[in-house]
Protein backbone atom coordinates (compact mmCIF):
# COMPACT_ATOMS: atom_id res chain seq x y z
CA UNK A 1 0.00 0.00 0.00
CA UNK A 2 1.47 3.32 -1.13
CA UNK A 3 1.03 6.23 1.28
CA UNK A 4 0.16 9.61 -0.31
CA UNK A 5 1.21 13.03 0.93
CA UNK A 6 -2.43 14.10 1.36
CA UNK A 7 -2.86 16.16 4.52
CA UNK A 8 -6.70 16.39 4.72
CA UNK A 9 -9.70 14.25 3.79
CA UNK A 10 -13.23 15.40 2.86
CA UNK A 11 -15.98 13.58 4.78
CA UNK A 12 -19.12 15.69 4.25
CA UNK A 13 -20.67 19.16 4.02
CA UNK A 14 -21.34 21.87 6.60
CA UNK A 15 -24.75 23.47 7.04
CA UNK A 16 -23.77 26.25 4.59
CA UNK A 17 -22.91 23.68 1.89
CA UNK A 18 -19.13 23.99 2.12
CA UNK A 19 -17.06 20.82 2.38
CA UNK A 20 -15.76 19.65 5.75
CA UNK A 21 -12.11 18.55 5.70
CA UNK A 22 -10.35 16.79 8.57
CA UNK A 23 -6.56 16.63 9.02
CA UNK A 24 -5.15 13.15 8.38
CA UNK A 25 -2.44 13.14 11.06
CA UNK A 26 -4.85 14.31 13.77
CA UNK A 27 -7.28 11.52 12.83
CA UNK A 28 -4.56 8.85 12.78
CA UNK A 29 -2.86 9.83 16.04
CA UNK A 30 -5.62 11.55 18.02
CA UNK A 31 -8.32 10.36 20.40
CA UNK A 32 -11.76 10.26 18.77
CA UNK A 33 -15.27 9.38 19.92
CA UNK A 34 -18.30 8.87 17.64
CA UNK A 35 -21.78 8.17 18.98
CA UNK A 36 -25.42 8.02 17.94
CA UNK A 37 -28.40 5.74 18.31
CA UNK A 38 -28.86 2.77 15.96
CA UNK A 39 -29.54 3.92 12.40
CA UNK A 40 -28.34 7.49 12.97
CA UNK A 41 -25.18 7.03 10.85
CA UNK A 42 -22.28 6.56 13.28
CA UNK A 43 -21.00 3.34 11.63
CA UNK A 44 -21.40 4.97 8.20
CA UNK A 45 -19.27 7.89 9.47
CA UNK A 46 -16.58 5.48 10.66
CA UNK A 47 -16.66 3.73 7.26
CA UNK A 48 -16.39 7.06 5.41
CA UNK A 49 -13.32 8.03 7.46
CA UNK A 50 -11.86 4.54 6.83
CA UNK A 51 -12.52 4.84 3.07
CA UNK A 52 -10.79 8.20 2.82
CA UNK A 53 -7.76 7.01 4.84
CA UNK A 54 -7.51 3.81 2.76
CA UNK A 55 -7.89 5.83 -0.44
CA UNK A 56 -4.85 7.88 0.64
CA UNK A 57 -2.87 4.73 1.48
CA UNK A 58 -3.02 4.94 5.29
CA UNK A 59 -3.59 1.57 7.00
CA UNK A 60 -5.79 1.06 10.06
CA UNK A 61 -7.21 -1.75 12.18
CA UNK A 62 -10.97 -2.00 12.84
CA UNK A 63 -12.31 -4.07 15.76
CA UNK A 64 -15.63 -5.19 14.22
CA UNK A 65 -18.06 -6.55 16.84
CA UNK A 66 -21.01 -7.15 14.47
CA UNK A 67 -19.35 -8.31 11.24
CA UNK A 68 -20.43 -5.27 9.23
CA UNK A 69 -17.18 -3.76 7.94
CA UNK A 70 -16.17 -6.44 5.40
CA UNK A 71 -17.94 -4.36 2.73
CA UNK A 72 -14.81 -2.16 2.64
CA UNK A 73 -13.14 -5.04 0.77
CA UNK A 74 -15.31 -4.24 -2.23
CA UNK A 75 -12.77 -1.53 -3.17
CA UNK A 76 -9.76 -2.03 -0.87
CA UNK A 77 -7.37 -4.91 -0.26
CA UNK A 78 -7.80 -5.70 3.44
CA UNK A 79 -7.11 -8.67 5.68
CA UNK A 80 -10.37 -9.97 7.15
CA UNK A 81 -9.40 -12.03 10.19
CA UNK A 82 -11.60 -13.72 12.77
CA UNK A 83 -13.28 -17.02 13.65
CA UNK A 84 -15.74 -17.47 10.75
CA UNK A 85 -15.05 -19.45 7.60
CA UNK A 86 -15.94 -16.32 5.57
CA UNK A 87 -12.84 -14.60 6.98
CA UNK A 88 -9.60 -14.71 5.00
CA UNK A 89 -7.98 -16.54 7.91
CA UNK A 90 -9.08 -17.90 11.29
CA UNK A 91 -6.90 -16.58 14.11
CA UNK A 92 -6.50 -16.70 17.89
CA UNK A 93 -4.48 -14.84 20.54
CA UNK A 94 -1.33 -16.67 19.43
CA UNK A 95 -1.46 -14.68 16.14
CA UNK A 96 -1.45 -11.25 17.86
CA UNK A 97 2.21 -10.33 17.31
CA UNK A 98 2.16 -11.30 13.63
CA UNK A 99 -1.11 -9.40 13.08
CA UNK A 100 0.42 -6.22 14.54
CA UNK A 101 3.53 -6.70 12.40
CA UNK A 102 1.44 -7.02 9.22
CA UNK A 103 -0.54 -3.88 10.05
CA UNK A 104 2.40 -1.66 11.03
CA UNK A 105 5.40 -3.05 9.17
CA UNK A 106 3.70 -4.30 5.98
CA UNK A 107 1.02 -1.53 5.80
CA UNK A 108 -1.79 -4.11 5.67
CA UNK A 109 -5.21 -2.69 6.72
CA UNK A 110 -7.05 -5.17 8.96
CA UNK A 111 -10.67 -5.93 9.84
CA UNK A 112 -10.56 -7.84 13.14
CA UNK A 113 -13.99 -9.51 13.11
CA UNK A 114 -14.73 -10.76 16.66
CA UNK A 115 -18.44 -11.44 16.02
CA UNK A 116 -17.85 -15.15 15.38
CA UNK A 117 -16.08 -16.08 18.64
CA UNK A 118 -18.40 -18.15 20.83
CA UNK A 119 -16.15 -17.62 23.87
CA UNK A 120 -16.05 -13.91 24.80
CA UNK A 121 -12.88 -14.47 26.82
CA UNK A 122 -11.04 -15.61 23.67
CA UNK A 123 -12.27 -12.54 21.75
CA UNK A 124 -11.23 -10.22 24.60
CA UNK A 125 -7.80 -11.82 24.85
CA UNK A 126 -7.31 -11.48 21.07
CA UNK A 127 -8.24 -7.76 21.09
CA UNK A 128 -6.08 -7.13 24.16
CA UNK A 129 -2.98 -8.87 22.78
CA UNK A 130 -3.21 -7.21 19.34
CA UNK A 131 -3.67 -3.78 20.96
CA UNK A 132 -0.71 -4.48 23.27
CA UNK A 133 1.49 -5.48 20.33
CA UNK A 134 0.46 -2.34 18.40
CA UNK A 135 1.37 -0.17 21.41
CA UNK A 136 4.74 -1.92 21.93
CA UNK A 137 5.73 -1.80 18.25
CA UNK A 138 4.66 1.85 17.88
CA UNK A 139 7.11 2.86 20.61
CA UNK A 140 9.87 2.02 18.13
CA UNK A 141 8.19 2.72 14.77
CA UNK A 142 6.28 5.92 15.75
CA UNK A 143 4.14 5.57 12.63
CA UNK A 144 0.71 7.28 12.39
CA UNK A 145 -1.86 4.50 12.76
CA UNK A 146 -5.53 4.41 13.80
CA UNK A 147 -7.22 1.72 15.94
CA UNK A 148 -11.03 1.77 15.52
CA UNK A 149 -13.08 0.02 18.24
CA UNK A 150 -16.83 -0.59 17.80
CA UNK A 151 -19.10 -0.91 20.87
CA UNK A 152 -16.36 0.63 23.02
CA UNK A 153 -18.69 0.71 26.05
CA UNK A 154 -18.32 -3.07 26.33
CA UNK A 155 -14.64 -2.63 27.21
CA UNK A 156 -14.62 0.70 29.12
CA UNK A 157 -18.07 0.93 30.78
CA UNK A 158 -19.04 3.88 32.95
CA UNK A 159 -20.81 1.88 35.66
CA UNK A 160 -19.06 -1.49 35.88
CA UNK A 161 -15.46 -2.47 36.40
CA UNK A 162 -12.93 -2.01 33.60
CA UNK A 163 -11.12 -5.23 32.62
CA UNK A 164 -7.59 -5.66 31.29
CA UNK A 165 -8.69 -4.98 27.70
CA UNK A 166 -10.41 -1.74 28.72
CA UNK A 167 -7.42 -0.60 30.78
CA UNK A 168 -5.18 -1.10 27.74
CA UNK A 169 -7.55 0.90 25.48
CA UNK A 170 -7.59 3.73 28.04
CA UNK A 171 -3.78 3.59 28.13
CA UNK A 172 -3.67 3.93 24.34
CA UNK A 173 -6.07 6.89 24.60
CA UNK A 174 -3.79 8.60 27.14
CA UNK A 175 -0.32 7.73 25.81
CA UNK A 176 -0.69 6.35 22.28
CA UNK A 177 -0.51 9.78 20.62
CA UNK A 178 3.11 10.20 21.76
CA UNK A 179 4.03 7.11 19.75
CA UNK A 180 1.75 7.73 16.75
CA UNK A 181 -1.05 5.33 17.77
CA UNK A 182 -4.53 6.89 17.71
CA UNK A 183 -7.89 5.43 18.74
CA UNK A 184 -11.50 5.99 17.66
CA UNK A 185 -14.15 4.65 20.06
CA UNK A 186 -17.70 4.11 18.74
CA UNK A 187 -20.82 3.55 20.86
CA UNK A 188 -24.61 3.88 20.69
CA UNK A 189 -24.84 5.00 24.33
CA UNK A 190 -22.42 7.73 25.48
CA UNK A 191 -23.92 7.52 28.99
CA UNK A 192 -22.53 3.97 29.22
CA UNK A 193 -18.96 4.97 28.23
CA UNK A 194 -16.43 5.96 30.89
CA UNK A 195 -16.42 9.75 30.93
CA UNK A 196 -12.63 9.97 31.24
CA UNK A 197 -12.38 8.49 27.73
CA UNK A 198 -14.88 11.01 26.27
CA UNK A 199 -13.42 14.11 27.95
CA UNK A 200 -9.91 13.18 26.78
CA UNK A 201 -11.04 12.95 23.14
CA UNK A 202 -9.82 15.77 20.91
CA UNK A 203 -12.37 15.09 18.15
CA UNK A 204 -15.98 14.05 18.71
CA UNK A 205 -18.91 13.23 16.41
CA UNK A 206 -22.43 13.42 17.90
CA UNK A 207 -25.16 11.79 15.76
CA UNK A 208 -28.83 11.63 16.77
CA UNK A 209 -29.45 10.71 20.44
CA UNK A 210 -32.87 10.60 22.13
CA UNK A 211 -32.44 8.93 25.53
CA UNK A 212 -32.31 11.54 28.30
CA UNK A 213 -29.17 10.07 29.92
CA UNK A 214 -27.36 10.34 26.58
CA UNK A 215 -28.52 13.88 25.77
CA UNK A 216 -27.36 15.00 29.22
CA UNK A 217 -23.85 13.92 28.28
CA UNK A 218 -24.09 16.10 25.16
CA UNK A 219 -25.14 19.06 27.29
CA UNK A 220 -22.21 18.62 29.66
CA UNK A 221 -19.56 18.13 26.98
CA UNK A 222 -20.73 20.70 24.38
CA UNK A 223 -23.40 22.97 25.89
CA UNK A 224 -26.92 22.67 27.30
CA UNK A 225 -28.55 23.99 24.11
CA UNK A 226 -27.22 20.98 22.15
CA UNK A 227 -28.91 18.51 24.52
CA UNK A 228 -32.19 19.20 22.66
CA UNK A 229 -30.75 19.88 19.21
CA UNK A 230 -28.99 16.49 19.03
CA UNK A 231 -32.34 14.67 19.18
CA UNK A 232 -33.53 16.52 16.03
CA UNK A 233 -30.68 15.48 13.72
CA UNK A 234 -31.50 13.58 10.51
CA UNK A 235 -29.78 10.36 9.43
CA UNK A 236 -26.14 11.07 8.64
CA UNK A 237 -26.17 14.50 10.30
CA UNK A 238 -23.93 15.15 13.30
CA UNK A 239 -22.40 17.86 15.45
CA UNK A 240 -18.62 17.73 14.99
CA UNK A 241 -16.36 19.10 17.72
CA UNK A 242 -12.57 19.27 17.26
CA UNK A 243 -9.79 20.51 19.49
CA UNK A 244 -6.90 21.02 17.07
CA UNK A 245 -7.70 24.39 15.54
CA UNK A 246 -10.99 25.86 16.74
CA UNK A 247 -13.69 25.44 19.36
CA UNK A 248 -16.72 25.85 17.09
CA UNK A 249 -19.29 23.05 16.98
CA UNK A 250 -20.22 22.42 13.36
CA UNK A 251 -23.35 20.73 12.03
CA UNK A 252 -22.26 18.33 9.29
CA UNK A 253 -24.01 16.06 6.81
CA UNK A 254 -21.65 13.09 6.30
CA UNK A 255 -21.66 11.54 2.84
CA UNK A 256 -22.81 7.96 2.26
CA UNK A 257 -20.03 5.43 2.10
CA UNK A 258 -19.10 4.15 -1.35
CA UNK A 259 -18.52 0.51 -0.45
CA UNK A 260 -21.04 -2.26 0.23
CA UNK A 261 -23.18 -1.64 3.35
CA UNK A 262 -22.91 -4.97 5.15
CA UNK A 263 -24.54 -3.49 8.26
CA UNK A 264 -27.79 -2.43 6.53
CA UNK A 265 -31.04 -3.91 7.84
CA UNK A 266 -32.01 -6.89 5.58
CA UNK A 267 -34.95 -6.26 3.25
CA UNK A 268 -37.16 -8.40 1.02
CA UNK A 269 -34.82 -8.17 -1.96
CA UNK A 270 -32.34 -10.96 -2.63
CA UNK A 271 -29.07 -10.48 -0.84
CA UNK A 272 -26.10 -10.27 -3.21
CA UNK A 273 -22.65 -10.32 -1.66
CA UNK A 274 -20.25 -8.26 -3.81
CA UNK A 275 -16.96 -9.56 -5.09
CA UNK A 276 -14.41 -8.74 -2.40
CA UNK A 277 -10.70 -8.00 -2.54
CA UNK A 278 -8.14 -9.61 -0.21
CA UNK A 279 -4.46 -9.28 0.47
CA UNK A 280 -2.04 -11.71 -1.20
CA UNK A 281 -1.50 -15.19 0.26
CA UNK A 282 2.20 -14.41 0.68
CA UNK A 283 1.46 -11.75 3.32
CA UNK A 284 -0.59 -14.14 5.45
CA UNK A 285 1.82 -17.05 5.09
CA UNK A 286 3.28 -16.56 8.56
CA UNK A 287 -0.20 -16.49 10.07
CA UNK A 288 -1.03 -19.78 8.36
CA UNK A 289 2.22 -21.32 9.58
CA UNK A 290 1.33 -20.35 13.16
CA UNK A 291 -2.08 -22.01 12.73
CA UNK A 292 -0.54 -25.12 11.22
CA UNK A 293 2.03 -25.43 14.02
CA UNK A 294 -0.70 -25.13 16.61
CA UNK A 295 -2.81 -27.75 14.81
CA UNK A 296 0.15 -30.15 14.57
CA UNK A 297 0.90 -29.68 18.26
CA UNK A 298 -2.72 -30.29 19.19
CA UNK A 299 -2.87 -33.37 16.92
CA UNK A 300 0.29 -34.83 18.49
CA UNK A 301 -1.00 -34.26 22.03
CA UNK A 302 -4.33 -35.82 21.04
CA UNK A 303 -2.51 -38.76 19.46
CA UNK A 304 -0.41 -39.35 22.60
CA UNK A 305 -3.48 -39.09 24.81
CA UNK A 306 -5.35 -41.66 22.66
CA UNK A 307 -2.37 -44.00 22.67
CA UNK A 308 -2.04 -43.69 26.44
CA UNK A 309 -5.76 -44.37 26.84
CA UNK A 310 -5.46 -47.54 24.69
CA UNK A 311 -2.50 -48.76 26.74
CA UNK A 312 -4.38 -48.18 29.97
CA UNK A 313 -7.41 -50.09 28.66
CA UNK A 314 -5.15 -52.96 27.57
CA UNK A 315 -3.44 -53.02 30.97
CA UNK A 316 -6.84 -53.10 32.66
CA UNK A 317 -7.92 -56.02 30.44
CA UNK A 318 -4.74 -58.00 31.11
CA UNK A 319 -4.94 -57.31 34.83
CA UNK A 320 -8.50 -58.69 34.80
CA UNK A 321 -7.28 -61.78 32.89
CA UNK A 322 -4.40 -62.16 35.32
CA UNK A 323 -6.77 -61.94 38.28
CA UNK A 324 -9.02 -64.56 36.68
CA UNK A 325 -6.05 -66.85 36.05
CA UNK A 326 -4.96 -66.50 39.66
CA UNK A 327 -8.46 -67.40 40.80
CA UNK A 328 -8.37 -70.51 38.60
CA UNK A 329 -4.93 -71.43 39.95
CA UNK A 330 -6.07 -71.01 43.54
CA UNK A 331 -9.17 -73.08 42.87
CA UNK A 332 -7.01 -75.81 41.35
CA UNK A 333 -4.69 -75.87 44.35
CA UNK A 334 -7.63 -76.02 46.73
CA UNK A 335 -9.11 -78.91 44.78
CA UNK A 336 -5.78 -80.70 44.74
CA UNK A 337 -5.41 -80.30 48.48
CA UNK A 338 -8.94 -81.53 49.00
CA UNK A 339 -8.58 -84.60 46.83
CA UNK A 340 -4.94 -85.13 47.74
CA UNK A 341 -4.33 -85.92 44.12
CA UNK A 342 -2.32 -82.97 42.72
CA UNK A 343 -1.25 -84.76 39.49
CA UNK A 344 -4.83 -85.47 38.48
CA UNK A 345 -5.98 -81.89 39.16
CA UNK A 346 -3.04 -80.31 37.32
CA UNK A 347 -3.75 -82.45 34.30
CA UNK A 348 -7.06 -80.59 33.94
CA UNK A 349 -5.29 -77.19 34.08
CA UNK A 350 -2.33 -77.53 31.71
CA UNK A 351 0.15 -74.59 31.51
CA UNK A 352 -1.50 -72.52 34.24
CA UNK A 353 1.78 -71.25 35.66
CA UNK A 354 3.13 -70.51 32.20
CA UNK A 355 -0.03 -68.50 31.33
CA UNK A 356 0.35 -66.53 34.55
CA UNK A 357 3.97 -65.72 33.75
CA UNK A 358 3.07 -64.67 30.20
CA UNK A 359 0.30 -62.37 31.35
CA UNK A 360 2.51 -60.93 34.08
CA UNK A 361 5.31 -60.19 31.60
CA UNK A 362 2.87 -58.50 29.22
CA UNK A 363 1.50 -56.36 32.05
CA UNK A 364 5.03 -55.28 33.00
CA UNK A 365 5.82 -54.40 29.38
CA UNK A 366 2.61 -52.38 28.92
CA UNK A 367 3.14 -50.57 32.21
CA UNK A 368 6.63 -49.64 31.05
CA UNK A 369 5.21 -48.24 27.79
CA UNK A 370 2.51 -46.40 29.71
CA UNK A 371 5.09 -44.85 32.03
CA UNK A 372 7.19 -43.82 29.03
CA UNK A 373 4.20 -42.07 27.42
CA UNK A 374 3.28 -40.42 30.73
CA UNK A 375 6.88 -39.17 31.10
CA UNK A 376 6.81 -37.74 27.57
CA UNK A 377 3.59 -35.88 28.32
CA UNK A 378 5.04 -34.64 31.59
CA UNK A 379 8.17 -33.38 29.81
CA UNK A 380 6.06 -31.51 27.26
CA UNK A 381 3.93 -29.96 29.98
CA UNK A 382 7.10 -28.98 31.85
CA UNK A 383 8.53 -27.28 28.78
CA UNK A 384 5.23 -25.46 28.18
CA UNK A 385 5.13 -24.33 31.81
CA UNK A 386 8.74 -23.11 31.62
CA UNK A 387 7.98 -21.11 28.46
CA UNK A 388 4.87 -19.62 30.06
CA UNK A 389 6.86 -18.67 33.15
CA UNK A 390 9.50 -17.01 30.99
CA UNK A 391 6.79 -15.15 29.07
CA UNK A 392 5.19 -13.95 32.33
CA UNK A 393 8.56 -12.73 33.61
CA UNK A 394 9.17 -10.82 30.37
CA UNK A 395 5.68 -9.29 30.48
CA UNK A 396 6.20 -8.29 34.13
CA UNK A 397 9.53 -6.69 33.27
CA UNK A 398 7.93 -4.89 30.32
CA UNK A 399 5.10 -3.66 32.56
CA UNK A 400 7.64 -2.33 35.09
CA UNK A 401 9.55 -0.53 32.35
CA UNK A 402 6.34 0.98 30.94
CA UNK A 403 5.29 2.12 34.41
CA UNK A 404 8.69 3.77 34.91
CA UNK A 405 8.46 5.45 31.50
CA UNK A 406 4.95 6.68 32.28
CA UNK A 407 6.14 8.10 35.63
CA UNK A 408 9.06 9.91 34.00
CA UNK A 409 6.86 11.26 31.21
CA UNK A 410 4.33 12.50 33.79
CA UNK A 411 7.11 14.25 35.73
CA UNK A 412 8.43 15.79 32.52
CA UNK A 413 4.96 17.03 31.50
CA UNK A 414 4.45 18.47 34.99
CA UNK A 415 7.73 20.37 34.81
CA UNK A 416 6.91 21.67 31.33
CA UNK A 417 3.53 22.92 32.57
CA UNK A 418 5.23 24.64 35.51
CA UNK A 419 7.71 26.36 33.21
CA UNK A 420 4.91 27.50 30.92
CA UNK A 421 2.88 28.78 33.87
CA UNK A 422 5.88 30.72 35.23
CA UNK A 423 6.49 32.30 31.84
CA UNK A 424 2.83 33.31 31.49
CA UNK A 425 2.80 34.82 35.00
CA UNK A 426 5.98 36.73 34.24
CA UNK A 427 4.38 38.17 31.10
CA UNK A 428 1.24 39.08 33.07
CA UNK A 429 3.27 40.89 35.75
CA UNK A 430 5.24 42.80 33.12
CA UNK A 431 2.06 43.84 31.36
CA UNK A 432 0.62 44.98 34.69
CA UNK A 433 3.73 47.08 35.42
CA UNK A 434 3.58 48.71 31.97
CA UNK A 435 -0.13 49.50 32.48
CA UNK A 436 0.55 51.11 35.86
CA UNK A 437 3.44 53.17 34.47
CA UNK A 438 1.26 54.34 31.59
CA UNK A 439 -1.54 55.37 33.97
CA UNK A 440 0.75 57.60 36.06
CA UNK A 441 3.46 59.16 33.91
CA UNK A 442 3.95 61.93 36.51
CA UNK A 443 5.11 59.50 39.22
CA UNK A 444 8.84 59.16 39.72
CA UNK A 445 9.46 55.48 39.13
CA UNK A 446 13.23 55.67 39.35
CA UNK A 447 13.14 54.65 43.02
CA UNK A 448 10.70 51.79 42.47
CA UNK A 449 11.87 48.30 43.24
CA UNK A 450 12.18 46.27 40.02
CA UNK A 451 10.50 42.91 39.79
CA UNK A 452 12.64 39.77 40.00
CA UNK A 453 11.34 36.33 38.99
CA UNK A 454 11.53 33.27 41.29
CA UNK A 455 13.75 30.43 40.15
CA UNK A 456 10.80 28.51 38.67
CA UNK A 457 11.41 25.26 40.53
CA UNK A 458 10.14 25.41 44.13
CA UNK A 459 8.12 28.66 43.86
CA UNK A 460 5.08 29.33 41.77
CA UNK A 461 5.92 33.03 41.29
CA UNK A 462 7.19 35.94 43.39
CA UNK A 463 9.18 39.18 43.54
CA UNK A 464 12.04 40.68 45.54
CA UNK A 465 14.05 43.90 45.84
CA UNK A 466 16.94 43.94 43.37
CA UNK A 467 19.15 46.02 45.64
CA UNK A 468 19.04 43.44 48.44
CA UNK A 469 20.24 39.78 48.18
CA UNK A 470 17.64 37.93 46.13
CA UNK A 471 17.74 34.72 48.16
CA UNK A 472 14.74 32.40 48.67
CA UNK A 473 13.73 34.11 51.95
CA UNK A 474 12.94 37.33 49.99
CA UNK A 475 10.53 35.63 47.57
CA UNK A 476 6.82 35.94 48.37
CA UNK A 477 4.88 32.83 47.29
CA UNK A 478 1.44 33.48 45.88
CA UNK A 479 -1.45 31.08 46.53
CA UNK A 480 -4.24 32.40 44.36
CA UNK A 481 -6.02 29.02 44.18
CA UNK A 482 -6.30 28.41 47.96
CA UNK A 483 -7.30 32.02 48.78
CA UNK A 484 -9.86 32.11 45.98
CA UNK A 485 -11.51 28.85 47.14
CA UNK A 486 -11.71 30.33 50.67
CA UNK A 487 -13.41 33.40 49.23
CA UNK A 488 -15.85 31.17 47.33
CA UNK A 489 -16.91 29.76 50.69
CA UNK A 490 -17.31 33.27 52.17
CA UNK A 491 -19.34 34.39 49.15
CA UNK A 492 -21.60 31.31 49.40
CA UNK A 493 -20.66 30.04 45.90
CA UNK A 494 -18.38 27.10 46.69
CA UNK A 495 -21.20 24.50 46.70
CA UNK A 496 -22.37 25.59 43.24
CA UNK A 497 -18.83 25.58 41.85
CA UNK A 498 -18.15 22.13 43.36
CA UNK A 499 -21.32 20.73 41.79
CA UNK A 500 -20.34 22.12 38.40
CA UNK A 501 -16.82 20.66 38.80
CA UNK A 502 -18.14 17.19 39.67
CA UNK A 503 -20.56 17.06 36.75
CA UNK A 504 -17.97 18.30 34.25
CA UNK A 505 -15.29 15.81 35.42
CA UNK A 506 -12.97 18.79 36.08
CA UNK A 507 -11.26 19.68 39.36
CA UNK A 508 -12.36 22.51 41.66
CA UNK A 509 -8.98 24.15 41.02
CA UNK A 510 -9.66 24.25 37.26
CA UNK A 511 -13.12 25.75 37.78
CA UNK A 512 -11.63 28.36 40.14
CA UNK A 513 -8.91 29.18 37.61
CA UNK A 514 -11.60 29.74 34.95
CA UNK A 515 -13.55 32.10 37.24
CA UNK A 516 -10.42 34.08 38.18
CA UNK A 517 -9.50 34.47 34.50
CA UNK A 518 -13.01 35.59 33.52
CA UNK A 519 -13.09 38.03 36.47
CA UNK A 520 -9.86 39.65 35.27
CA UNK A 521 -10.14 39.40 31.49
CA UNK A 522 -13.70 38.40 30.55
CA UNK A 523 -15.72 38.02 28.50
CA UNK A 524 -13.76 35.28 26.63
CA UNK A 525 -14.35 32.38 24.25
CA UNK A 526 -13.82 28.80 25.40
CA UNK A 527 -10.82 28.42 23.10
CA UNK A 528 -9.06 31.47 24.62
CA UNK A 529 -9.92 30.33 28.15
CA UNK A 530 -8.47 26.86 27.47
CA UNK A 531 -5.15 28.44 26.48
CA UNK A 532 -5.04 30.52 29.64
CA UNK A 533 -5.88 27.72 32.11
CA UNK A 534 -3.83 25.14 30.14
CA UNK A 535 -6.59 22.57 29.74
CA UNK A 536 -8.19 21.05 26.64
CA UNK A 537 -10.97 23.01 24.97
CA UNK A 538 -13.34 20.06 25.43
CA UNK A 539 -12.71 20.01 29.21
CA UNK A 540 -13.05 23.82 29.57
CA UNK A 541 -16.22 23.84 27.44
CA UNK A 542 -17.67 21.19 29.76
CA UNK A 543 -17.01 23.16 32.97
CA UNK A 544 -18.28 26.39 31.33
CA UNK A 545 -21.55 24.66 30.50
CA UNK A 546 -21.96 23.42 34.07
CA UNK A 547 -21.08 26.83 35.60
CA UNK A 548 -23.65 28.34 33.30
CA UNK A 549 -26.30 25.86 34.54
CA UNK A 550 -25.45 27.01 38.11
CA UNK A 551 -26.17 30.67 37.10
CA UNK A 552 -22.55 31.69 37.79
CA UNK A 553 -21.77 32.32 34.10
CA UNK A 554 -23.80 33.59 31.15
CA UNK A 555 -23.39 33.96 27.42
CA UNK A 556 -21.93 37.33 26.35
CA UNK A 557 -22.52 37.18 22.63
CA UNK A 558 -21.70 34.33 20.24
CA UNK A 559 -19.53 31.66 21.93
CA UNK A 560 -18.31 34.15 24.62
CA UNK A 561 -18.79 33.65 28.35
CA UNK A 562 -18.77 36.08 31.29
CA UNK A 563 -19.79 36.22 34.98
CA UNK A 564 -23.46 36.87 35.75
CA UNK A 565 -24.49 40.16 37.34
CA UNK A 566 -25.17 38.25 40.53
CA UNK A 567 -21.81 36.43 40.68
CA UNK A 568 -19.50 39.29 39.64
CA UNK A 569 -19.84 41.46 42.80
CA UNK A 570 -19.35 38.36 44.98
CA UNK A 571 -16.14 37.38 43.18
CA UNK A 572 -14.73 40.88 42.59
CA UNK A 573 -13.33 41.43 46.16
CA UNK A 574 -11.19 38.28 45.96
CA UNK A 575 -9.79 39.24 42.56
CA UNK A 576 -9.16 42.87 43.61
CA UNK A 577 -7.47 41.80 46.88
CA UNK A 578 -5.20 39.43 44.96
CA UNK A 579 -4.28 42.14 42.46
CA UNK A 580 -3.44 44.62 45.26
CA UNK A 581 -1.37 41.99 47.06
CA UNK A 582 0.60 41.37 43.88
CA UNK A 583 1.52 45.04 43.64
CA UNK A 584 2.46 45.71 47.27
Amino acid sequence: MLVSDQREIVVGNRADGTELSLPVIELLTGRGFATGKSGSGKSNTASVIAEELLESGFPLLIVDTDGEYYGLKEEYEMLHAGADEECDIQIGPEHAEQMAALALEENVPVILDVSGYLDEDVANELIREIARQLFVKEKKLKKPFLLVVEEVHEYIPEGGGVGETGKLLIKIGKRGRKHGLGILGISQRPADVKKDFITQANWLVWHRLTWENDTKVVGRIIDTEYAELVSELDDGQAFVQTDWNEADVRKVQFRRKRTFDAGATPGLDDFERPELKSVSDALVGDLQNISERKERKQDRVHELENELEKKERRIETIENELESARDVSNAARQMADALQNTNTVQSHLPGTDEELRRLHDEVVELEAERNELANELEDREGRIEALETERDELEADLADREARIETLETERDSRLRDVKRFRNETKRLRRRIRDLEAEDDSDDTSDADPIVQGDGEEYEFGYANVEEPADRSDIVVASDGDEFVEHLETAGLVDRVERASDRSQCSLATASHVLVTLSREGPLEAYDLAARVERSTVAVQSVLSELRSESILERAGARRYDLTDDARPKLAPAVDDRAEADLE
